[in-house]
Parts: structure tokens; sequence; C-alpha cells
């Protein structure tokens, strides 16, 4: 097993294997110790992602979707995502995790050209990602996404064309669709590929964008397109600023606590055999309790990535601050030309301009602290 060059999440290449009995029962102990803040809420969505979830047993997922089922409720229609690369699950296992309770299954394409996926140090080959998604598809999942790059080394125009071009054709229910950025701390950063330039990989977004939406999606947020009514539920719950558990290695939870309203912050050991271990220890990882400038820049982190925009009144839901606290900020905005707000179903929106999606981080970092 290796890790991206480009990868910046929680992943790991470990040496030994960890032991997935004891990693269940951690999440479970996690779980079980979380319930006291989380009582009476339902559960809308679950999302195994990070890394190769589809490792994962059969028998262990659905142990663990068993136990979670007793623990909380599960709304009606919760959608339930695992997240499965081509070139690390067996595609005999996607009827196992359909009868297990998956219900949408997101896969990490990022390219159908073998030479880019080479270059982006995917271990699957092309064939492996079309043979994944008929696999997938003969499994019974009618709701999948499709993860796909773009202004990848040395791509041309064609080429990130041609990607979009042959993910349609499988008519996903979702697509994911980014651009391929150099983060830190990752070997791309330290030994950066020739990428398009800023202009080209523009032109590439603009041309693909509208490809995708003439097949007849939605682009609902910056990276996301749907088929109607096939949103991700549980992304659209991390753009709206909304509540989370985060159980496992790395993962981080969002949980407003009631009455006061005030937003807690948790994030687990980094490492599977460390997270184990804090489990073992009663260890509750690290906890915070959400500043108000903090509260403020990551809500319009998310929110702001909605391409329809959002209502204003859900600012003061989530944050449980007064709109007055960013008037200022969202004045200057508007003379700039940045944002508008407009008024929708008897309230009032905020929607970025044709302007601000191109400089979308420049509108973000406005709601920076000084």
């Amino acid at each position: 097993m290796q890790k991206c060059p480009y990868c910046d999440f929680n992943s790991h290449t470990l040496k030994k294997e960890i032991d997935e009995a004891a990693y269940i029962n951690a999440l479970i102990t996690q779980l079980e110790r979380i319930l006291p803040q989380i009582w009476g809420r339902q559960i809308q969505s679950i999302f195994f992602g990070g890394g190769t979830p589809s490792l994962i047993s059969e028998e262990g997922l659905n142990r663990f979707l068993s136990q979670a089922r007793a623990l909380l409720g599960f709304g009606p229609n919760i959608e339930i995502t695992l997240e499965a690369n081509p070139g690390t699950v067996d595609f005999e296992k996607f009827a196992g995790f359909y009868q297990a309770g998956i219900n949408r299954l997101s896969m990490g394409i990022q390219s159908f050209d073998d030479e880019k996926l080479v270059a982006l140090g995917r271990i699957h080959s092309s064939d492996e990602a079309h043979k994944a998604i008929q696999a997938a598809k003969s499994a019974g999942f009618t709701n999948f996404n499709l993860d796909l790059m773009f202004a990848l080394p040395n791509q041309s125009l064609e080429q990130a064309i041609a990607d979009v071009e042959q993910a349609i054709g499988y008519q996903p229910p979702h697509l994911s669709h980014y651009q391929l950025t150099l983060e830190p701390n990752t070997p791309f950063y330290k030994n950066p590929p020739v990428l398009p330039n800023d202009d080209q990989a523009w032109e590439f977004q603009q041309a693909c964008q509208q490809i995708i939406g003439n097949a007849g999606y939605q682009h609902y947020e910056v990276s996301a397109y749907a088929q109607k009514g096939r949103q991700s539920v549980h992304n659209l719950n991390y753009w709206q600023f909304g509540d989370y558990i985060g159980l496992g290695a790395g993962a981080h939870g969002k949980i407003t606590m009631a009455p006061e309203g005030r937003i807690f912050r948790t994030q687990m050991p980094a490492s599977p055999g460390g997270y184990i271990e804090a489990m073992k220890q009663y260890d509750a990882g690290r906890t915070h309790w959400l500043e108000k400038e903090d509260a403020i820049f990551e809500f319009m982190l998310n929110a702001l990535r909605l391409q329809q925009g959002f209502d204003l009144g859900l600012f003061e839901l989530r944050t449980g601050l007064s709109l007055t606290e960013i008037t200022p900020v969202l004045e200057s905005l508007i003379e700039q030309k940045l944002i508008e707000i407009l008024p929708q179903n008897d309230t009032d929106w905020l929607k970025l301009t044709a302007k601000g999606q191109q400089y979308l981080n420049d509108v973000v970092s406005a709601f920076l602290a000084e």
C-alpha cells in the first residue's frame, strides 16, 4: 500500500496490520462515550472515508453499523457512504457492502488516462476504474459518486474533457470534479510536477462545467455536481456548517451544545494504533470550544462553496451569532462586487457573483480575524 504524492489527508502506510476487531471496538467505545452529547438527535448520514475504508471486511462493517443502529436514532432515509478506490478494493465485496447497509459509494477514479494515473501515483489503471464502476452498478448501487481531478501534470484541455465525458457515460448520480492543488507536507509540494498554469486550469474548469451542465447535472458546490435530488446529504451538512461526530483515527467532530449553543470541536489521535490505545485509556483526544472569530471564518469557509448561495438566517442558526458581527465585511464585499444579497422565499440570501466565484479564496479570507 502506498500514499498518493498529492494527498494531505490523514492516511497511513502501515508497517504492520491493524487488528480490525480492535479498531471497530475502539469506534464503538468512542461512540458510546459521545452519546450524552448527542442524545435525542437523529443521524441523517454516515461517511466511511479517509484513505481506503473499503479494505474493511463486510463482517466488520456490518458489526459496526449494527451497533451504531442500536445506539443511535437513524433517520428514515439515512445516507451511508463508503469511499472505494479501484486499486484497493475487491470488487466482489461490493455486494457484501450493499447487504451490510451501505447505500452510496464514492469512487476515487481521478482520471481514466493511464499516463495521468501513473503521474498521480495512483495504483489502479484505467481498466480497473471502468471495472470498479461496472461492478458497483452490478452489485445494486444506484447511488454513487465518481471523483475526478483536472489540471493534472502535462494535461491538455482535450484530455480533461475526455475524462469528464467518460465519467458522464456511466450516468453517476453525483460527480466531484476538482483541481489538483499542491498541498504543504506532500511529495508534490516538495517536488512539484509540471502543471497547467492558472489560466489553463480556469479554461479546463469552464469547459468541463459546461459539458457537465449540458448533461443535466446541477452545479451545487464549487467542485460538486448532482442529478436532480441526488446531492450528497453528508457533504451538504458540512457546507451548511451542521454538526457531525468524528469517529476513528484523525477524525474531527463538531457538536453544538444545547442550551448555550456553543460549538465544541474534537480531534482524535492521527495513527490507527494511537487511536486504539487512546480509547483503551479513556482519552477523549484533543477538544476545544470554538471562539467567535473561528466560528465566523469556518462557517463562511464552508457555506460560500454553495453555488446557489445560502439563507443569511443560517449564519445565525449555526453560529449563534448576530449578523451585525459580519455586516462591515459584507458591505465591503458587496462594494467590490464579490457577493450579492438577494431576497428569496421571504428571506435574504447571500450569493457569490461571477467575480466572487473566480476569487473565492479572497472572499473567504475577508472573514479572517485580523
